[in-house]
């Protein structure tokens, strides 16, 4: 089953604008799945199929089938473009040639797992979501498939579900670029037969991962998180149509949150929790980092510039002051910014106790901040 939203004609200005990516002139169409097997590269070849009977000129760029008979034998009557071979330690492992594709400029391109590391030495770009956004920007279409435990705000948690670790990521606005995004939905039950049959992974890697990452309730989780995200896209993109069309009708206060960081360990993992909570409540995000007036946190720079660009990939805005007293500039921020909620961490992992030099700052912002009606969540400490 297929589920999904449209965003046709869609030209606003995120934030990988503020990156420096100009916006992409192609179309780009995104196969969402809650786990490997639910046939998201299955319905990108059944597509290119309807598309090529309709005269598009669509190619392969890169399909991986896994081993996959059904998927392999979808990839037949399709123009494939063949694959760099690329050295590496002593093998050769295929990748995408990117510029190969860009050469041969067909109207669609087929671009399976979004979130994939290059090989070194592969290409100018470390992602294939890079090497996605430079077909878009040359005015090619296209297609291409992501499991929702790869998305930027969701993996800290997804790894929390399934005890597995999320190695590669792609930063949530990628996804959300897209013109359209479809869900592959399948139950955990039949996804969890589809194993058993042999029709995911090979019979000898069945039983470990019907044991671990394929138990039923990692799936249920899993499907659910997919779920929500694609809702929360249509929510968002039916909000943009009501702000640009100024309806005559009286909009109720949206919530607003705002995420307090540091450089200390745990930062990382505040900022996609307090990424998940604004995708629940469909609110705006804004990190505030607040450093010393003296700037003597410079050699923090290469820790700070890694949280801004975090923030970036979930889609939040970023800010940073200059305050010595940091519970005093988070207040301060929120009364200006029309805060509804702050995110902070437990005072145990931050040094703004250290810089205040007088009782608990997160005490502080809680105190000030009930004196304007603004709710706290106070994080857990994590090292991650």
């Amino acid at each position: 089953m297929m589920v999904g939203r449209s965003r046709e004609g869609a030209e606003e200005i995120t934030s990988e604008d503020s990156a420096g990516i100009v916006e992409a002139a192609g179309h780009f169409r995104v196969y969402l799945g809650s786990a490997a097997g639910v046939g998201k590269t299955y319905a990108m070849l059944s597509e290119a199929h309807r598309r090529l009977g309709r005269g598009a000129d669509v190619v392969v760029a890169f399909v991986e089938s896994h081993g996959r008979k059904l998927t392999e034998d979808l990839v037949t009557g399709l123009e494939v473009v063949p694959r760099k071979m690329v050295d590496y330690r002593g093998s050769m492992l295929p990748e995408m040639d990117l510029d190969a594709v860009l050469a041969r400029r067909p109207h669609v391109a087929l671009v399976d797992e979004l979130a994939h590391t290059n090989v070194p030495g592969s290409g100018r770009n470390q992602k294939r979501w890079q090497d996605v956004l430079e077909l878009l920007d040359a005015g090619i279409d296209v297609i291409s498939t992501v499991n929702i435990q790869h998305l930027q705000s969701l993996a800290d948690e997804v790894e929390l579900i399934t005890g597995t670790q999320v190695r590669e990521r792609v930063p949530d606005w990628v996804v959300r670029k897209a013109d359209q995004t479809e869900l592959v939905d399948s139950s955990p039950e039949a996804l969890r037969r589809r194993m058993i049959h042999g029709n995911i992974y090979p019979q000898e890697q069945v039983e470990q991962a019907l044991t671990h990452f394929f138990r039923t309730q990692n799936l249920t989780a899993l499907r659910e998180l997919a779920l929500r995200f694609l809702a929360d896209e249509t929510d968002e993109e039916l909000l943009k149509r009501l702000d640009e069309e100024k309806p005559p009708v009286v909009w109720e206060t949206t919530e607003r949150i705002m995420a307090a960081v540091t450089p200390k360990p745990g930062s990382e993992a505040l900022i996609r929790r307090a990424a998940r909570i604004a995708a629940r409540l469909r609110a705006s995000l804004d990190v505030l980092w607040v450093g010393p007036e003296d700037d003597s946190g410079s050699r923090q720079r290469p820790v700070v510039d890694k949280l801004r660009a975090l923030t970036e990939d979930v889609g939040a805005r970023w800010h940073e002051a200059r305050d010595n007293d940091p519970a005093a500039a988070i207040t301060a921020f929120a009364r200006q910014h029309q805060i509804t909620q702050i995110v902070i961490g437990s005072s145990r992992r931050s040094r703004w106790q250290q810089l205040a030099g007088g009782g608990s700052n997160v005490a502080r912002i809680i105190k000030a901040a009930g004196t304007e009606g603004i709710d706290v969540h106070v994080i857990a400490g994590s090292t991650k």
